[in-house]
Protein backbone atom coordinates (compact mmCIF):
# COMPACT_ATOMS: atom_id res chain seq x y z
CA UNK A 1 0.00 0.00 0.00
CA UNK A 2 1.42 3.40 -1.12
CA UNK A 3 0.98 6.14 1.42
CA UNK A 4 2.12 9.41 -0.73
CA UNK A 5 2.02 12.08 0.84
CA UNK A 6 -1.07 13.60 2.97
CA UNK A 7 0.53 16.58 4.17
CA UNK A 8 -1.37 17.27 7.80
CA UNK A 9 -4.55 15.08 6.91
CA UNK A 10 -1.89 11.87 7.55
CA UNK A 11 -4.75 10.53 9.73
CA UNK A 12 -6.35 9.57 6.69
CA UNK A 13 -4.12 6.53 5.79
CA UNK A 14 -4.22 5.31 9.44
CA UNK A 15 -8.37 4.58 8.72
CA UNK A 16 -7.61 3.87 5.10
CA UNK A 17 -5.31 0.80 6.78
CA UNK A 18 -8.39 0.24 9.24
CA UNK A 19 -10.94 -0.60 7.18
CA UNK A 20 -8.68 -2.84 4.76
CA UNK A 21 -7.39 -4.93 7.94
CA UNK A 22 -11.09 -5.36 9.04
CA UNK A 23 -11.88 -6.73 5.58
CA UNK A 24 -8.81 -9.31 5.68
CA UNK A 25 -7.09 -7.27 2.99
CA UNK A 26 -4.17 -5.29 5.01
CA UNK A 27 -1.03 -4.64 2.91
CA UNK A 28 2.19 -6.60 4.18
CA UNK A 29 3.96 -3.54 3.32
CA UNK A 30 3.70 0.24 3.88
CA UNK A 31 5.52 2.18 1.14
CA UNK A 32 5.47 6.03 2.73
CA UNK A 33 6.51 9.27 1.58
CA UNK A 34 6.46 12.61 3.43
CA UNK A 35 3.27 13.21 6.00
CA UNK A 36 2.46 8.97 4.82
CA UNK A 37 5.54 8.18 6.58
CA UNK A 38 4.11 9.14 9.58
CA UNK A 39 0.78 7.40 9.82
CA UNK A 40 3.52 4.27 8.35
CA UNK A 41 5.50 4.98 11.97
CA UNK A 42 2.35 4.86 13.94
CA UNK A 43 0.91 1.64 12.46
CA UNK A 44 4.14 -0.18 12.22
CA UNK A 45 4.27 0.73 15.94
CA UNK A 46 0.91 0.32 17.29
CA UNK A 47 -0.83 -3.03 15.50
CA UNK A 48 -4.17 -2.82 17.31
CA UNK A 49 -6.05 -0.35 14.86
CA UNK A 50 -8.11 1.26 17.97
CA UNK A 51 -4.25 2.09 19.88
CA UNK A 52 -3.46 3.53 16.35
CA UNK A 53 -6.49 5.75 16.05
CA UNK A 54 -5.99 6.87 19.80
CA UNK A 55 -2.30 7.73 18.93
CA UNK A 56 -3.44 10.49 16.29
CA UNK A 57 -5.48 12.93 17.99
CA UNK A 58 -3.45 12.30 21.65
CA UNK A 59 -2.04 15.26 23.56
CA UNK A 60 1.28 14.27 22.47
CA UNK A 61 0.58 14.73 18.80
CA UNK A 62 -1.31 17.82 19.47
CA UNK A 63 1.92 19.16 21.64
CA UNK A 64 4.42 18.48 19.15
CA UNK A 65 2.11 20.20 16.21
CA UNK A 66 1.48 23.38 18.70
CA UNK A 67 5.21 23.72 19.07
CA UNK A 68 5.74 24.26 15.35
CA UNK A 69 7.04 27.98 14.46
CA UNK A 70 7.51 30.01 11.50
CA UNK A 71 11.17 30.76 10.78
CA UNK A 72 12.90 34.27 9.42
CA UNK A 73 11.82 33.76 6.40
CA UNK A 74 8.45 33.10 6.78
CA UNK A 75 7.56 36.65 5.65
CA UNK A 76 4.64 36.94 3.27
CA UNK A 77 5.71 39.43 0.88
CA UNK A 78 9.32 37.78 0.22
CA UNK A 79 7.05 34.09 0.21
CA UNK A 80 5.31 35.90 -2.52
CA UNK A 81 7.44 36.99 -4.51
CA UNK A 82 9.47 33.98 -4.70
CA UNK A 83 6.60 31.79 -5.33
CA UNK A 84 6.23 34.13 -8.30
CA UNK A 85 9.78 33.52 -9.94
CA UNK A 86 8.81 30.07 -10.07
CA UNK A 87 6.10 30.60 -11.49
CA UNK A 88 7.35 32.42 -14.43
CA UNK A 89 10.31 30.70 -14.88
CA UNK A 90 10.22 27.46 -17.48
CA UNK A 91 13.44 26.26 -16.33
CA UNK A 92 14.09 22.97 -15.02
CA UNK A 93 15.62 23.22 -11.32
CA UNK A 94 18.05 26.01 -12.83
CA UNK A 95 19.85 26.89 -9.82
CA UNK A 96 21.01 24.71 -7.35
CA UNK A 97 18.35 25.12 -3.85
CA UNK A 98 18.86 26.29 -0.81
CA UNK A 99 17.16 23.99 1.45
CA UNK A 100 19.65 24.24 4.19
CA UNK A 101 18.27 27.89 4.80
CA UNK A 102 15.26 28.82 3.02
CA UNK A 103 12.03 27.33 4.53
CA UNK A 104 9.08 28.56 6.35
CA UNK A 105 9.03 26.19 9.33
CA UNK A 106 10.58 25.48 12.37
CA UNK A 107 10.09 21.40 13.34
CA UNK A 108 11.30 20.19 16.51
CA UNK A 109 13.76 17.26 16.44
CA UNK A 110 11.93 14.55 17.49
CA UNK A 111 8.30 13.82 15.92
CA UNK A 112 5.93 12.16 18.60
CA UNK A 113 5.49 8.56 17.53
CA UNK A 114 4.37 5.75 20.57
CA UNK A 115 6.65 3.65 21.65
CA UNK A 116 6.38 0.02 20.00
CA UNK A 117 4.09 -2.10 21.54
CA UNK A 118 4.02 -5.79 20.33
CA UNK A 119 5.26 -7.42 17.21
CA UNK A 120 4.71 -5.15 14.09
CA UNK A 121 1.97 -6.75 11.65
CA UNK A 122 3.30 -4.80 8.68
CA UNK A 123 6.58 -3.63 6.99
CA UNK A 124 7.21 -0.49 6.30
CA UNK A 125 9.43 1.40 3.69
CA UNK A 126 10.14 4.97 3.24
CA UNK A 127 10.92 6.93 0.98
CA UNK A 128 13.59 10.31 1.24
CA UNK A 129 16.01 11.78 -1.29
CA UNK A 130 19.59 11.93 -0.17
CA UNK A 131 21.17 15.42 -1.27
CA UNK A 132 24.12 15.54 -3.88
CA UNK A 133 25.28 19.12 -2.81
CA UNK A 134 26.84 20.91 0.24
CA UNK A 135 25.85 24.36 1.34
CA UNK A 136 28.85 25.86 -0.64
CA UNK A 137 27.24 24.53 -3.99
CA UNK A 138 23.70 26.66 -3.45
CA UNK A 139 23.11 29.30 -6.24
CA UNK A 140 25.21 27.88 -8.64
CA UNK A 141 23.75 26.78 -12.50
CA UNK A 142 22.66 23.15 -11.78
CA UNK A 143 23.41 22.74 -15.57
CA UNK A 144 22.49 18.78 -16.11
CA UNK A 145 23.92 17.77 -12.77
CA UNK A 146 22.25 15.64 -10.43
CA UNK A 147 20.99 17.27 -7.26
CA UNK A 148 18.90 13.97 -5.61
CA UNK A 149 19.61 10.41 -5.19
CA UNK A 150 16.05 8.83 -4.37
CA UNK A 151 16.22 6.12 -1.33
CA UNK A 152 14.29 3.82 -0.11
CA UNK A 153 14.62 3.11 4.03
CA UNK A 154 13.63 -0.27 4.17
CA UNK A 155 14.42 -4.05 5.44
CA UNK A 156 16.65 -6.79 4.12
CA UNK A 157 14.01 -8.17 2.42
CA UNK A 158 12.31 -5.12 0.64
CA UNK A 159 15.93 -4.00 -0.32
CA UNK A 160 17.00 -7.48 -2.02
CA UNK A 161 13.41 -7.16 -3.94
CA UNK A 162 14.83 -3.32 -5.05
CA UNK A 163 18.53 -4.43 -5.70
CA UNK A 164 19.38 -2.98 -9.02
CA UNK A 165 16.20 -0.94 -9.64
CA UNK A 166 17.10 2.54 -10.70
CA UNK A 167 14.87 5.28 -9.99
CA UNK A 168 11.19 5.67 -11.13
CA UNK A 169 12.08 9.17 -12.28
CA UNK A 170 15.46 7.80 -14.08
CA UNK A 171 12.84 7.13 -16.94
CA UNK A 172 13.87 9.88 -19.97
CA UNK A 173 10.15 10.44 -20.05
CA UNK A 174 10.30 12.85 -17.10
CA UNK A 175 12.87 15.30 -18.78
CA UNK A 176 16.12 16.66 -17.76
CA UNK A 177 15.24 16.87 -13.59
CA UNK A 178 18.07 16.97 -10.92
CA UNK A 179 17.14 13.13 -9.64
CA UNK A 180 19.90 10.71 -9.76
CA UNK A 181 18.89 7.63 -12.15
CA UNK A 182 20.27 5.06 -9.36
CA UNK A 183 18.11 4.12 -6.62
CA UNK A 184 19.54 4.02 -2.90
CA UNK A 185 18.53 1.15 -0.08
CA UNK A 186 19.28 1.66 3.47
CA UNK A 187 18.43 -1.14 5.93
CA UNK A 188 20.02 0.49 9.05
CA UNK A 189 17.73 3.24 9.53
CA UNK A 190 14.96 2.56 12.14
CA UNK A 191 11.34 3.44 11.06
CA UNK A 192 11.26 6.50 13.37
CA UNK A 193 14.13 8.30 11.53
CA UNK A 194 13.16 7.22 8.31
CA UNK A 195 9.17 9.00 8.93
CA UNK A 196 11.70 12.04 10.47
CA UNK A 197 13.75 12.22 7.03
CA UNK A 198 10.56 12.15 4.83
CA UNK A 199 8.81 15.24 6.71
CA UNK A 200 12.11 17.00 5.39
CA UNK A 201 10.41 19.31 2.64
CA UNK A 202 11.87 22.04 -0.14
CA UNK A 203 9.20 24.94 1.11
CA UNK A 204 7.52 23.92 4.77
CA UNK A 205 10.70 22.20 6.64
CA UNK A 206 14.65 21.88 6.27
CA UNK A 207 16.65 19.21 4.66
CA UNK A 208 17.22 16.82 7.58
CA UNK A 209 20.42 15.72 8.36
CA UNK A 210 21.23 12.27 9.96
CA UNK A 211 24.43 10.71 10.55
CA UNK A 212 26.26 13.38 8.63
CA UNK A 213 24.10 13.58 5.46
CA UNK A 214 21.81 15.78 4.40
CA UNK A 215 18.35 14.72 2.86
CA UNK A 216 15.29 16.15 0.91
CA UNK A 217 11.91 14.10 2.02
CA UNK A 218 9.90 11.65 0.44
CA UNK A 219 8.62 14.99 -2.15
CA UNK A 220 11.19 13.69 -4.15
CA UNK A 221 8.59 11.06 -4.96
CA UNK A 222 5.39 11.20 -3.51
CA UNK A 223 3.71 8.70 -6.36
CA UNK A 224 6.57 5.34 -6.16
CA UNK A 225 4.23 3.14 -8.19
CA UNK A 226 7.36 1.64 -9.60
CA UNK A 227 8.77 0.57 -6.38
CA UNK A 228 5.73 -0.50 -5.09
CA UNK A 229 4.76 -3.03 -8.05
CA UNK A 230 8.66 -4.54 -7.12
CA UNK A 231 7.68 -4.70 -3.76
CA UNK A 232 4.65 -6.56 -4.29
CA UNK A 233 2.45 -8.23 -6.35
CA UNK A 234 -0.89 -6.46 -5.57
CA UNK A 235 -0.80 -2.75 -5.31
CA UNK A 236 -3.31 -0.77 -3.31
CA UNK A 237 -2.81 3.10 -4.19
CA UNK A 238 -4.64 6.18 -3.79
CA UNK A 239 -6.57 7.93 -6.60
CA UNK A 240 -5.15 11.55 -5.88
CA UNK A 241 -6.13 15.13 -6.29
CA UNK A 242 -4.13 17.59 -8.97
CA UNK A 243 -1.79 19.95 -8.07
CA UNK A 244 -2.62 23.37 -8.02
CA UNK A 245 -0.65 25.08 -11.14
CA UNK A 246 0.08 28.43 -9.21
CA UNK A 247 2.45 27.35 -6.45
CA UNK A 248 2.73 23.14 -5.76
CA UNK A 249 3.90 22.83 -9.87
CA UNK A 250 6.11 25.53 -10.20
CA UNK A 251 7.71 24.27 -6.71
CA UNK A 252 8.68 21.02 -7.84
CA UNK A 253 10.14 22.42 -11.29
CA UNK A 254 12.03 24.51 -9.48
CA UNK A 255 13.71 22.09 -7.09
CA UNK A 256 13.19 19.05 -8.52
CA UNK A 257 13.19 19.55 -12.27
CA UNK A 258 9.65 17.45 -12.42
CA UNK A 259 6.70 17.92 -13.82
CA UNK A 260 4.51 17.21 -10.90
CA UNK A 261 0.92 16.90 -12.48
CA UNK A 262 2.95 14.96 -15.00
CA UNK A 263 4.00 12.77 -13.14
CA UNK A 264 0.65 12.37 -10.55
CA UNK A 265 -1.22 11.54 -14.05
CA UNK A 266 1.23 8.46 -14.35
CA UNK A 267 0.67 7.40 -11.13
CA UNK A 268 -3.23 7.31 -11.39
CA UNK A 269 -3.50 5.79 -14.25
CA UNK A 270 -0.72 2.78 -14.27
CA UNK A 271 0.21 -0.09 -11.72
CA UNK A 272 -2.25 -0.49 -9.27
CA UNK A 273 -4.57 -3.03 -8.48
CA UNK A 274 -6.87 -0.93 -5.68
CA UNK A 275 -7.11 2.66 -5.76
CA UNK A 276 -8.81 4.53 -3.13
CA UNK A 277 -10.37 7.62 -4.58
CA UNK A 278 -9.02 10.27 -1.88
CA UNK A 279 -9.46 13.23 -4.96
CA UNK A 280 -11.67 15.60 -3.00
CA UNK A 281 -9.92 15.05 0.14
CA UNK A 282 -8.96 19.08 0.38
CA UNK A 283 -12.95 19.62 0.06
CA UNK A 284 -14.12 17.54 2.39
CA UNK A 285 -11.39 17.95 4.88
CA UNK A 286 -10.81 21.71 4.14
CA UNK A 287 -10.54 22.43 7.78
CA UNK A 288 -9.85 19.47 9.40
CA UNK A 289 -5.39 20.24 9.71
CA UNK A 290 -3.14 22.47 10.42
CA UNK A 291 -3.99 26.03 8.61
CA UNK A 292 -2.18 29.28 7.40
CA UNK A 293 -2.85 32.02 8.84
CA UNK A 294 -1.84 34.95 6.48
CA UNK A 295 -0.99 38.16 8.85
CA UNK A 296 -0.87 41.14 6.28
CA UNK A 297 -0.22 43.86 8.85
CA UNK A 298 2.77 41.82 10.27
CA UNK A 299 4.01 40.60 7.08
CA UNK A 300 4.04 37.02 8.41
CA UNK A 301 2.55 33.49 7.35
CA UNK A 302 1.79 31.55 10.99
CA UNK A 303 0.56 27.82 11.71
CA UNK A 304 -2.49 27.84 13.41
CA UNK A 305 -3.57 24.95 15.35
CA UNK A 306 -7.19 23.95 16.60
CA UNK A 307 -7.23 26.20 19.98
CA UNK A 308 -8.19 23.21 22.14
CA UNK A 309 -7.55 19.83 22.24
CA UNK A 310 -11.24 18.33 21.94
CA UNK A 311 -11.12 20.04 18.39
CA UNK A 312 -7.86 18.69 17.42
CA UNK A 313 -9.64 15.30 18.66
CA UNK A 314 -12.53 16.16 16.36
CA UNK A 315 -10.41 16.86 13.41
CA UNK A 316 -8.58 13.83 13.35
CA UNK A 317 -11.30 11.57 14.00
CA UNK A 318 -12.93 12.92 11.20
CA UNK A 319 -9.31 12.31 9.12
CA UNK A 320 -9.78 8.89 10.51
CA UNK A 321 -13.42 8.34 9.07
CA UNK A 322 -12.52 10.03 5.60
CA UNK A 323 -9.90 7.76 4.82
CA UNK A 324 -12.14 4.34 5.95
CA UNK A 325 -14.72 5.28 4.19
CA UNK A 326 -13.21 5.70 1.11
CA UNK A 327 -10.85 2.44 1.54
CA UNK A 328 -14.44 0.74 2.53
CA UNK A 329 -15.82 2.01 -0.97
CA UNK A 330 -13.24 0.46 -2.91
CA UNK A 331 -13.25 -2.74 -0.90
CA UNK A 332 -16.78 -2.56 -2.81
CA UNK A 333 -15.14 -2.16 -6.45
CA UNK A 334 -13.47 -5.43 -8.39
CA UNK A 335 -9.63 -4.74 -8.53
CA UNK A 336 -8.20 -2.20 -11.06
CA UNK A 337 -11.55 -0.71 -11.92
CA UNK A 338 -10.55 3.17 -11.90
CA UNK A 339 -12.83 5.05 -9.33
CA UNK A 340 -14.55 7.93 -10.80
CA UNK A 341 -13.08 11.84 -10.62
CA UNK A 342 -15.02 13.55 -7.83
CA UNK A 343 -15.28 17.21 -8.27
CA UNK A 344 -12.44 18.11 -6.14
CA UNK A 345 -11.14 21.93 -5.88
CA UNK A 346 -7.94 21.75 -8.34
CA UNK A 347 -6.80 24.84 -6.91
CA UNK A 348 -5.15 25.06 -3.34
CA UNK A 349 -5.29 28.03 -1.43
CA UNK A 350 -2.27 30.84 -1.64
CA UNK A 351 1.24 29.68 0.23
CA UNK A 352 -0.55 26.06 0.24
CA UNK A 353 2.22 25.39 -2.36
CA UNK A 354 2.56 21.23 -1.78
CA UNK A 355 1.27 18.59 0.77
CA UNK A 356 4.62 17.12 1.80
Amino acid sequence: MVLGGGGFRFGIYIGMYAALRQAGKAPDVLLASCGGAIAAAIIHNLPDPAAQRAWLSSEEMYRFWCSLRATEHAALLGTLARAARRKLSSAAAPVIPDLFNDYLFEIPPQLPFPPASGAPEVDVAILGGKLLFTPADVGQPRGQRKLFAETVFCNQRAAAALKDMDSPLGDPRWGEHAVARELLTDTSVPVTDAARISIADMIYFRCAQYRGEEYIGGVVDLFPVEIARALGQEVIMEFKEAFDQVFSIPAWRSVLGVDGNARLRYANSHLADMRIDSSDVSVVLEKQQMQQKLDWLRNRIELQMPPSHDIFIQHMNDQWQYGYDRAKEALARPLRQQPPVRRANRHSKPLSSIEP
